[in-house]
């Protein structure tokens, strides 16, 4: 307990005489003209001074007076602190006067946001201030042309989601002329749903793809086959339902119906690929949970939000395996050209801060991953809402009995209610349930009605059923009277891997000290239970002591990635140096032409590079772990799993000389062709960006620490 209290900051002496300072300029400030004020805003001036003048210019502008708890968080967001402030705090305005105090430099100050509705109207909404204050503002949307985009980064502050400011920087790396670049050098980011962002999506890889190629039928024909198969007869799944296994029989089969001697054989490895693309996609994938089949196409449901997340797709192979399954058109997948991860992306960014209601409980991953600390601010007004205990049950028909019966007693009285699931499936069948009971379900088949359905979901007599409301940025207000019923009720009906998904489930109820409560009914036949090999009664474990270990063993796997992907990172920045030196010319070439050669050899040999990566993956052989010690480390070094990982980074290595040699090699051979037929380099196909969940160190590493959590919890 001292070492996490040692981890988080509640405010200091210094911090509330710094509070005390911002407050007494703001009432000298508060009767000043406007011109004066904006005369100030134009002179360098301390911390206090800048966030006093801020919200005095929001309170003139907006007709919000900013709380001492905003001003505090302010404060945090100022000095580089991930500030962590509950729902219906007001953390939009708090964000402004820190992103003034950032902007003085006039570098840049990118907001990040969770998607670009809330990039625009944050924008919208706070963009007087900036400008009151002197400052230009910006706001990056979806379709926005290259200019348009260029226009939007010069501001001083820029609203954006982080996936499109990473899809810039992917782009800018294939440019062929400065102009063609929308970003400058990074300076700042200050990250909204910061948990998110920087945890949750924080390791899977933006990819900007090209060179459409024709859509190969390969998957289809596997399909025909693989979908007769069945489970313990043609293939076995691991005991976490993470990976599937050929058996004999499976093998036979393929082998008899697709003419090859040896599957294994290395020229039917597209063949093999295929065949676990597609048992994977049958086996473990699953419609209305994983996702959606919409308008023709396969939908990615985001498991923390509980919405649709455009632009996600699985890894090439496993998406065109869901799309045979399902009988949509296949997309085309191209070849990978560059990709980064929202950590890389982060890492280039000389300052950051940022913002979220629950990040406590990550407190020591923003230290140890980001060198961040938090501070928790404390909320205007004190928190009166009752978490109730766990309700466990046996089995899931059980528990579902349990909340309906719940749903229906409770809504006798008038109290709304808000009920949060795990999937778009269980929102459905609990709703199917809720016959004579008007409600509203709100998961990613109708997204686009959140806003509508939220905001009467804190209505007298009000059943909102609604997946995962993490990072859903929408406040929950009562109506009228709802307070002398006891506020909003929340049932969560099931634990999430992580606390923080459930902490935003109940940070719904009890806004601005408001009553309200909240109850989760469990069951032992939950995913998570099921997941970990938890499913018996007889264990007697607290849910939250197994959320506690996951957390663990989820953070142990992301500091060992971070330590071997650094010199990974390194080199492919080393490159982009050496590339963007020969696109604005610091690095000199001899023509033009020798330039565009360059420039386009580069790019063509280091998606060549990414490819060979994938192939090297995909040959190492990973050890799947049992018995031995209790601890991760020492359990992966005697089973081999870090000699394997070594193994990898060792080719890696070797593939990169590689790659930097052919690069010199090949240059003036790019150029004589150049030269020879005149053909334009510049004249090149289409791109393309999306989010993949392609993360095999993740997976690899993860069913590792796996089985030994599994055996801790079976001892414990």
């Amino acid at each position: 307990m001292r070492r996490l209290l040692g981890l988080l900051s509640r405010g200091s002496t210094s911090s509330s005489t710094l509070i005390d300072e911002i407050k007494r300029r703001r009432r000298e400030l508060a009767d000043a003209a406007d011109e004066a004020l904006k005369a100030a805003a134009l002179r360098p001036g301390t911390l206090a001074e800048t966030i006093a003048l801020t919200a005095v210019v929001a309170a003139r502008v907006l007709g919000c007076v900013m709380f001492d708890v905003q001003l505090q968080g302010a404060v945090a967001l100022a000095r580089g602190r991930i500030a962590e402030m509950q729902t219906g705090e007001g953390k939009t305005l708090a964000a402004v006067p820190a992103a003034v105090w950032h902007a003085r430099e006039r570098l840049g100050v990118h907001v990040m946001t969770t998607n670009d509705y809330l990039a625009r109207r944050d924008a919208q909404w706070m963009g007087d201030i900036y400008r009151f204050l002197g400052l230009s503002v910006g706001c990056i949307q979806q379709g926005m042309t290259s200019e348009e985009r260029r226009r939007a980064y010069a501001a001083d502050v820029t609203y954006a989601t982080a996936n499109e400011i990473g899809f810039d920087y992917l782009r800018d790396q294939l440019a062929l002329y400065p102009r063609d670049q929308v970003h400058r050098p990074f300076a700042v980011a200050l990250v909204d749903e910061a948990d998110s962002i920087l945890i949750d999506e924080a390791r899977m890889p933006l990819v900007i793809a090209g060179d459409q190629e024709s859509t190969e039928s390969l998957a289809c024909r596997v399909d025909a086959v693989t979908r007769q198969f069945r489970r313990s007869l043609h293939y076995t799944v691991d005991e976490f339902g993470r990976n599937v296994i050929l058996t004999d029989l499976g093998i036979n089969t393929i082998e008899r119906v697709f003419g090859c001697a040896n599957l294994f054989d290395d020229e039917n490895l597209p063949l093999h690929a295929a065949v676990q693309d597609s048992i994977h996609a049958h086996a473990l994938l699953r419609r209305d949970v994983d996702y959606l089949v919409r308008n023709g196409a396969i939908e990615s449901v985001d498991e923390f939000k509980g919405r649709i997340i455009q632009d996600r797709r699985w890894p090439a192979g496993l998406q065109t395996a869901i799309e045979a399954k399902e009988g949509v058109a296949l997309k085309m997948q191209g070849r990978v050209l560059g990709s980064i991860t929202l950590q890389n992306l982060m890492a280039l960014y000389p300052t950051v801060c940022g913002m979220t209601g629950t990040a406590a409980t990550q407190a020591e991953e923003f230290l140890k991953i980001y060198g961040l600390s938090v501070e928790v601010i404390p909320t205007n007004k004190p928190v009166i809402r009752q978490d109730h205990p766990d309700v466990v049950f046996r089995t899931r028909q059980e528990k579902e009995d349990a909340v309906i019966e719940e749903i229906r007693h409770v809504h006798q009285t008038g109290r709304p209610i808000l009920a949060g699931t795990g999937s778009v499936e269980e929102s459905e069948r609990l709703s199917a349930r809720l016959r004579g009971i008007p409600h509203h379900v709100l998961n990613a088949r109708n997204d686009e009605e959140e806003a509508a359905i939220v905001a009467r979901a804190g209505e007298r007599g009000a059943v909102t059923i609604s997946t995962n409301m993490a990072g859903r940025g929408t406040d929950i207000r009562l109506g009228q009277g709802v307070a002398d019923l006891g506020g909003l009720y929340v049932i969560g009906t099931n634990r999430h891997e992580s606390r923080r998904i459930d902490n935003q489930l109940r940070g719904r109820a009890g806004r601005q000290g408001d009553p309200g409560s909240s109850r989760f009914f469990v069951s032992y036949q939950d995913a998570l239970l099921v997941k970990y090999g938890i499913g018996d009664p007889l264990h007697g474990l607290d849910p939250a002591a197994v959320q506690r270990r996951i957390e663990g063993q989820q953070l142990d796997i992301r500091q060992f990635l971070c330590k071997y992907e650094r010199a990974t990172e390194g080199r492919r920045l080393a490159i982009q140096a050496r590339r963007q030196g020969i696109l604005d010319g610091s690095i000199p070439c001899a023509s033009e032409n020798e330039r565009l050669a360059s420039l386009v050899t580069i790019d063509d040999l280091w998606s060549e590079y990414l490819a060979a990566l994938a192939d090297v993956r995909a040959g190492v052989h990973w050890v799947s772990l049992t018995g031995g010690a209790r601890d991760p480390l020492q359990e992966m070094y005697r089973l081999g799993v870090l000699d394997a990982f070594r193994e990898y980074l060792k080719k890696v290595h070797v593939l990169f000389e590689e790659f930097q040699t052919s690069i010199d090699d090949e240059i003036p051979k790019r150029l004589e062709m150049l030269e020879l037929t005149g053909i334009d380099p510049t004249q090149r196909g289409s791109t393309w960006t999306y989010v993949t969940t392609d993360q095999p160190f993740e997976t690899w590493i993860a069913s590792a620490l796996r089985h030994l959590l599994h055996r801790w919890l079976k001892h414990s």
